[in-house]
């Protein structure tokens, strides 16, 4: 940050979604083009904190907490069907909510996966796609918590037995690259924010549906935004001949490859906020 420039001022509402409570941080002014960053799994507006002022020099940025994370509403799995479609729908709700009309969407992993739904089912409302470490193709298992996608005893140990020490691990492991350097004071707050039974039974139903990308995949032909993939080459999590596939199988879709894992915005932030707003402002 140059001298004398300050930090984007915040603002935090809660807004109905689908009948849920959703959290929505929002940096910039009003006046001028709208971004809205989604979040991938197990994390919320929190793993935006690095870039957040950068976007908000020339975006009004929305960070919604997606409906079962972060500080957003945990209905009971029984109550609200959390599927990529529906979580798709309750950002639908968070724009008609904040009124701010077309917006350029900005999506990591699971939020990319509903971003991509975004583009495809409402066009009208994106205008310029960044897909940053996309869920878009079959994930492997160790997507999910270690034991936690099996049947039965999965969910009781998601649910019940999950430590802070294995979410450190499963960070450490596959969520950064090896140069990554990111505060524990944030893998913690994650954490933290994930520890009340709501927000496991919630997160629990939310990873046994990102399982299912087929209809993901269906919907890439039908995405005519403009859309930038943003990888890490590095990413141990999903590999980056998924960004490649990406990319090639998007009309026209640009790709950019950062010296990262599976978080860029975390472990670059510089550097991704450079390219994605270049990107945005149509000047690549």
């Amino acid at each position: 940050m140059a001298v004398g420039d300050q930090p984007s001022l915040q603002s935090v509402r809660d807004v109905n979604a689908r009948g849920v409570r959703t959290r929505a941080v929002t940096a910039g002014n009003p006046k001028k083009p709208v971004l809205l960053l989604l979040h991938d799994f197990l994390v919320s507006h929190i793993t935006w904190e690095d870039v957040m002022d950068k976007f908000a020099e020339n975006f009004f940025v929305v960070a919604p907490d997606l409906p079962g994370f972060g500080e957003s509403e945990k209905p009971n799995p029984a109550r609200y069907a959390y599927t990529i479609e529906s979580l798709a729908e309750a950002v639908v709700d968070v724009i008609a909510a904040l009124n701010v009309g077309r917006a350029s969407i900005v999506g990591h992993g699971l939020g990319a996966a509903i971003a991509i739904t975004l583009a495809a089912e409402h066009a009208e409302l994106v205008q310029r796609l960044v897909l940053e470490d996309a869920l878009c193709y079959p994930p492997p298992r160790k997507i999910s918590p270690q034991f936690a996608h099996f049947p039965v005893l999965g969910g009781i140990f998601f649910k019940q037995f999950y430590s802070r020490s294995m979410f450190r691990s499963y960070c450490e492991r596959l969520m950064l690259g090896p140069k990554a350097v990111v505060p524990l004071s944030r893998i913690d707050t994650h954490y933290d924010l994930l520890s009340t039974p709501n927000a496991r039974e919630s997160a629990h139903a939310v990873m046994n549906a990102m399982f299912e990308t087929r209809p993901v995949v269906a919907r890439l032909g039908r995405i005519q935004t403009p859309a930038l993939v943003v990888w890490g080459h590095d990413d141990r999590l999903l590999p980056v001949s998924h960004g490649q596939r990406l990319a090639h199988e998007m009309t026209g879709a640009k790709l950019q490859i950062l010296d990262a894992g599976h978080t860029p915005h975390e472990e670059v932030p510089d550097l991704f906020a450079q390219h994605t707003t270049q990107f945005l402002l149509g000047k690549r």
